[in-house]
């Protein structure tokens, strides 16, 4: 066996299939290679041709193979919900065109992020999020692994109760808190706040006001106390908390102090390093990093990216801009940026089974094909083949 080569326990007869003549994507390299698969599991990787004897071959003649994604904040199942802005579709079917949409796009474990938040005009509710919730847990069709990430917006109590059914039930792996106040975070420019409110969520100027109001007359401590109690509930639930558009470093360190272990969207460079030194995980949207910047003017991916500041990438509302995000070049190896969809969203919360090409992992994998514009040829989930779609060649 040659240097980069690595062996489970599985005898060659055994292999289900073979990925051969791959970019290989480990952990620590690139290269010209093969991958076999056993019962689920990853069990050779070698530069070079395995060798067995009637095993299902794959011909990557060069493609890239690299880990499943791993999603942990992807809120598209949105747009399969309302496909338009008065047309609304079962949670059944849209669940379903959520799966196959994610599988097209490299994600082989995804956290769906349910927003627990009563605001009708962007149709949602603690009762919708709840009924999306259920039918992640019910469906066994999906192609995809399949977790909730509950985003608990702690402005309105009763999302707040909500969440913690949801964690109760252990539901969710997966929690985070958001405040959509005026003033502060991604809408620390009022105007900014009442123009998204207005014009995106088809809100009166009345009924922005009156939400405004609302809003900035709650209290920091009665904030406090709600962030309090969704961590508490996912200590009890063994699920990983995280912040949602963290503005300062004094801001992140009471969320660490309370048990928050991932910052999400930071918006600015200041909240990201110091999230980063208080040792928790910094993620990041893909979109950003794709499109070259942050719609609302907030910190840059690449920004956070350059400053070692951004240890996770998201789909956020795109899953395309997640299997896109490894190859935009940002002068790093190709195994640091694939790292950033794959081990490290894996390892933030606890699927250390996946999210790497080595012996003995699950065997999440997707075959891609970089140029034009990367595009997924073949997904293999805990082993099985769930997808194909090969261009002429």
């Amino acid at each position: 066996m040659s240097e980069t080569a690595e062996r489970a326990d599985a005898d060659p007869g055994e292999y289900d299939v073979v990925v051969e003549d791959a970019r290989v994507v480990t952990p620590t390299a690139a290269f010209r290679g093969s991958v076999a698969v056993s019962d689920g599991e990853i069990a050779a990787v070698e530069s070079g041709r395995i060798d067995a004897d009637g095993v299902a071959r794959v011909d990557a003649a060069g493609r890239v193979l690299m880990p499943g994604i791993v999603d942990l904040h992807g809120d598209d199942i949105e747009r399969h919900l309302r496909p338009r802005s008065n047309a609304r579709v079962e949670v059944p079917m849209a669940l379903v065109a959520a799966d196959r949409a994610n599988v097209a796009a490299g994600i082989t474990t995804k956290f769906h992020a349910i927003a627990f938040e009563e605001a009708p005009e962007k149709d949602r509710s603690p009762e919708l999020a709840s009924r999306i919730v259920d039918a992640v847990g019910s469906t066994d069709s999906l192609l995809a692994d399949h977790r909730i990430h509950a985003r608990c917006e702690i402005t309105d109590d009763a999302c707040v109760d909500a969440v913690e059914a949801v964690l109760a039930r252990g539901a969710a792996t997966l929690v985070s808190v958001m405040s959509h106040v005026p003033g502060k975070g991604q809408f620390r420019d009022v105007e900014r706040f009442r123009s998204y409110y207005e014009n995106d969520a088809n809100l009166s100027g009345r009924d922005a006001d009156a939400l405004i109001e609302e809003r900035t007359n709650l209290s920091e401590a009665t904030l406090s106390a709600r962030v309090d109690r969704v961590v508490s509930a996912a200590r009890t639930a063994g699920a990983v908390v995280a912040s949602h558009d963290d503005e300062t470093p004094v801001e992140v360190e009471r969320l660490r102090e309370r048990g928050v272990a991932i910052s999400e969207y930071p918006i600015t460079l200041d909240a990201a390093e110091r999230a980063r030194d208080l040792g928790m995980t910094t993620a990041m949207g893909a979109p950003n990093l794709v499109r070259g910047g942050s719609q609302w003017g907030n910190l840059s991916t690449s920004d956070a990216i350059a400053a070692d500041a951004a240890d996770v990438l998201l789909a956020d509302y795109h899953p395309p801009s997640l299997l896109a995000a490894p190859f935009v070049d940002t002068g790093e190896p190709l195994p640091v940026r694939v790292a950033r969809v794959t081990a490290a969203p894996a390892d933030a919360v606890g699927l250390t089974d996946r999210g790497r090409i080595e012996a003995g992992a699950r065997a999440d994998l997707v075959l891609v094909d970089p140029e034009p514009t990367p595009v997924v040829e073949r997904a293999f989930v805990a082993g099985e083949p769930v997808f194909r779609a090969e261009a002429a060649r």
